[in-house]
């Protein structure tokens, strides 16, 4: 197998996956069809987010042990089994925890490891060209996932038909993974074994103690922004008398489009000063929103913003970690890195689910801009302090 057909095959999983998470922006939607409400929506996903960090942590211990290759199509069958799950229940119950518990196991396997395979193809100055590549699979999989659920609801079909569409892609990522284990080993930059993943505590400590732990701390906030306005976009559009597709396709255009046109871009001369201004601009955005009210051209003027900061900046962010690294625990600080994003965007939604349902939705938005102007405050601290 080519070099070629290699990359195509795993970005293809890669994005047959990755819808699955952006149907967790559905959930209010699904859940509010047998009377939950955001609440129970923000509790779910605090169910997931301690599956994923659980899986997480050992998510080094099983790819050591199977193979990250094999452990990847794993994670998309355990994605697909919640899927399914969440599209056929009808009540709050044992169900929708097994489903979240599945979510989060599947989806924090298959976001930690993915990044490590594509590090053991490609060379250090290929990283952010690379990272840039995947997040734009990553992200057509997120912001289309929505767009295909309005879609079949405008066709007559359920919001659960989209779980389970998504479910079945699941099943073919997985296959994918599993005939690129052979081909990716063949390909690898190195011929040596994969060094050990796991993470120990004398691993942790390393990786707290390196410059790393700037971008470690700036992806949770990230996320948590992410979260807060994507995974409750519908009850801000329904609210508003606006089409959450509208946002989600925009935003996702963008995000794609910016990315593949900066894939070879690495930050310039200081990267952290391109993520900083990135990120105020990501904080205008939400600004913007919070008095767009129901106007439709600022509805996509608020979605093409926030694509130019958190889309362009993330990738970049992303590359920083792994150069912040030590050369020796460059797995472990990767997945430390994906721990602290799980944090944010399965964490955060239960304080946004409690805010919209006792204090509104204006006050959430006020909350997620102010973490936008301090996450975008650190690169730019990190910036002074270098040049200092």
């Amino acid at each position: 197998m080519s070099r070629f057909f290699v990359f195509l095959l795993f970005f293809s999983a890669v994005f047959l996956q990755s819808g699955a998470y952006g149907l967790t922006f559905m959930l209010p939607r699904l859940f509010d069809s047998f009377g939950a409400n955001e609440k129970i929506v923000g509790s779910m996903l605090l169910v997931t987010t301690i599956s994923t960090l659980v899986t997480v942590y050992y998510s080094g211990h099983l790819s050591d042990l199977f193979g990250r290759l094999r452990t990847l199509a794993v994670a998309c069958i355990a994605i697909s089994a919640s899927l399914f799950l969440f599209g056929s229940l009808d009540r709050v119950g044992s169900g929708l925890v097994i489903a979240s518990l599945l979510l989060g196991a599947g989806w924090g396997l298959t976001y930690s490891l993915c990044p490590i395979v594509l590090t053991r193809l490609v060379r250090a100055d290929e990283r952010v060209r690379f990272f840039t590549l995947l997040s734009v699979f990553v992200m057509a999989g997120f912001g289309l996932s929505p767009v295909l659920a309005s879609a079949l609801e405008s066709s007559g079909y359920s919001v659960r038909d989209a779980f389970y569409v998504t479910a079945t892609l699941c099943i073919v990522s997985a296959v994918l993974f599993l005939l690129l284990d052979a081909p990716i080993k063949a390909h690898a930059i190195s011929p040596r074994a994969e060094a050990p993943s796991r993470i120990t505590i004398a691993a942790l400590q390393g990786v707290l103690k390196s410059p790393a732990l700037l971008p470690v701390t700036m992806v949770c906030l990230g996320a948590s922004i992410f979260a807060g306005l994507n995974n409750f976009q519908t009850v801000f559009a329904d609210t508003r008398g606006l089409d959450y597709a509208d946002f989600f396709l925009t935003y996702t255009i963008t995000v794609v489009v910016l990315r593949l046109i900066l894939a070879r871009f690495k930050g310039g001369k200081t990267p952290y000063l391109t993520i900083s201004l990135l990120q105020y601009v990501m904080s205008l955005s939400i600004v913007i929103f919070i008095f767009s009210g129901a106007s439709l051209p600022l509805y996509l003027l608020v979605a093409v913003l926030f694509g130019v900061g958190y889309g362009v900046s993330y990738p970049i962010l992303v590359a920083m970690t792994a150069n912040d690294a030590r050369d020796d625990l460059s797995a472990q600080t990767l997945q430390v890195f994906a721990l602290s994003y799980f944090v944010g965007i399965f964490g955060f939604p239960l304080i946004a689910g409690w805010m919209i349902v006792e204090v509104g939705a204006t006050p959430l938005l006020v909350l997620i801009a102010g973490l936008a102007v301090i996450e975008a405050t650190m690169a730019l601290w990190r910036v002074m302090a270098r040049s200092a």
